[in-house]
């Protein structure tokens, strides 16, 4: 059976919904014509009754698509309940990386950049938006406040689609969320902007995690770790510069509008290319669809057969009492140790990122330093930071997964102790302010192109999406805590905010080299295995 047999399991419903969500954009398009010469502002219009109908196209085609992508209920109980059967995984682990494996490799990649470049939009679109709407920068602040909070919810319960509906089914309807929310950019007022903001937000959320499961359960285990931090590193840059480029080339003609309406070939292109992306081999397996799992892992281990002389790994076992419970799992059986360390981790980088690295260019004003010297600063301690994802890479994958996660979460909260010892001291040096942005620059990057790999190696099978997804959701929670300590001007008390962080930091740390283990090289049922003991 192909693997589109598999998850079509309504083909005609799936490419139905499609083409109502494709139906629905389309019809929004002839008003945003019709207000091309005045630039296509369409600020304060009533909607007509095709507008009306293309907005409720849209999410009847998301249900439809979705009713064809989900499994049969009989299917779902056998995902929720069933133990992971002992296939030969490691056939397919210990095999070198093929086509099929690099064919995977390049759509996931386009899909995160894809997803990133959503989020990244926003700033591009905030003054345009501002202009047209008449808003103070203040209130077009909610728009990217709305996105962040959507981000938030989207990875805890995309990342929990994924363990119940499969891997490959929730990319796809992710993506068809990306196409639906095209939409923003014909609609006349900022309400519904935010809106449709926070259902994109929620639909690139839940494309992390599930990216990052599909990548640890598919890619054999020598080449795991560094292909997992390489796609969060290539993608993300990826990300911002489809973004920034697709600024240049359509903002001057087009408007801010035109950003928006790139999210329905960006999320299309993902959906054609679906043939590419196969359902992981061990959740078909924990949904008892053994053939169907047995297909996949021969396809990916280049065609060899099971190696019948080879006895198969103990299968990753969860039929004792709490471990059923799903997400609870993580925060009270086996994993809690972890789990807490990450999730401290998580919402400690999201204060740093969106809060007080928002705040330094403002905060090196107050030490003494110019504006224009601030800009120019942190420019030089961005380019200098930049190879620091090849020494991510390189320490994950030929030194230890752990502790190079440990290793930049300390060396976070070094910095930011660092820059409190700045403050606190009164010192004015340029060399030393440079060694603290570019030590905390290459950390908090180290830190986010480790966390989610990690997670997504640790965690069992039937709570791998979810563990991803809620770690990825603590980094958003933290981004939302940091903007709403920034508006309570926590972050303009330099020394104090850069101690309440690096406390955090230090925690983690902590947690994590008590109770952490190693993946590196690993079997993820190995893995397990270990846990369990």
């Amino acid at each position: 059976m192909s693997h589109k047999s598999i998850t079509f399991h309504h083909p005609i419903a799936f490419w139905a919904g499609c083409l109502c969500v494709i139906a629905g954009v389309l019809a929004h398009l002839p008003m945003l014509a019709m207000a091309a010469p005045m630039h296509y502002r369409l600020a304060g219009m009533p909607m007509d009754n095709l507008m009306l109908t293309g907005m409720a196209l849209v999410p009847l085609g998301v249900l439809l698509s979705g009713y064809g992508l989900m499994p049969r209920l009989a299917q779902m109980r056998r995902t929720l309940h069933a133990d992971l059967s002992p296939l030969p995984f490691h056939v397919a682990d210990h095999v070198p990386l093929n086509r099929e494996h690099w064919k995977l490799v390049g759509v996931l990649t386009l899909a995160l950049a894809v997803d990133v470049m959503k989020p990244a939009t926003i700033g591009f679109v905030m003054p345009g938006m501002s202009a047209e709407y008449g808003i103070t920068g203040a209130t077009a602040g909610l728009l990217a406040l709305s996105a962040l909070i959507g981000t938030t919810v989207g990875s805890v319960v995309w990342g929990r689609l994924g363990d119940l509906f499969g891997r490959r089914a929730t990319i796809l309807l992710s993506a068809l969320m990306f196409m639906g929310t095209s939409i923003c950019g014909a609609m006349p007022s900022f309400g519904w902007n935010m809106v449709m903001c926070f259902m994109m937000g929620a639909a690139a959320g839940g494309m992390l995690p599930i990216t990052f499961t599909l990548m640890a359960e598919t890619i054999p285990t020598a080449h795991r770790g560094w292909l997992l931090v390489a796609l969060g590193g290539v993608g993300t840059s990826a990300g911002y510069l489809l973004a920034s480029g697709a600024a240049t080339l359509f903002e001057p003609a087009y408007s801010w509008r035109a950003l928006w309406l790139l999210n329905l070939p960006t999320g299309a292109l993902i959906v054609l290319l679906n043939r590419y992306i196969p359902e992981s081999p061990r959740f078909l397996a924990l949904a008892g669809l053994e053939d169907q799992a047995r297909a996949v892992l021969l396809k990916f281990s280049g065609n060899r057969p099971p190696m019948h002389d080879v006895a198969p790994l103990p299968a990753e076992t969860h039929a004792h009492g709490v471990e059923r419970v799903g997400m609870r799992q993580l925060l009270r059986g086996r994993h809690a140790a972890i789990t807490w360390g990450l999730m401290v981790c998580a919402v400690a980088w999201g204060l740093a990122n969106f809060g007080f690295l928002l705040w330094l260019p403002a905060n090196l004003v107050k030490l003494g330093i110019d504006a224009q010297a601030s800009a120019a600063l942190l420019a030089r301690s961005a380019v200098l930071a930049l190879p620091g994802i090849a020494i991510v890479v390189g320490c994950y994958q030929r030194w230890s997964s752990i502790r190079t996660l440990v290793l930049f979460i300390g060396l976070t909260a070094v910095s930011l102790l660092l820059f409190f010892a700045i403050g606190a001291m009164g010192l004015r040096s340029n060399m030393l302010t440079t060694t603290a942005t570019v030590a905390l620059l290459l950390s908090i990057s180290g830190v986010i192109a480790t966390l989610i790999p990690y997670a997504a190696e640790i965690y069992p099978v039937h709570l791998r999406s979810t563990g991803s997804g809620l770690i990825a959701g603590g980094s958003k929670l933290g981004g939302i805590l940091g903007a709403l300590l920034g508006v309570l001007g926590l972050f303009e008390h330099f020394m104090m905010s850069a101690l309440l962080i690096a406390l955090p930091m230090g925690l983690a740390a902590w947690l994590l080299v008590r109770r952490g283990i190693e993946t590196r090289g690993h079997g993820l049922e190995a893995i397990q295995q270990v846990l369990s003991e």
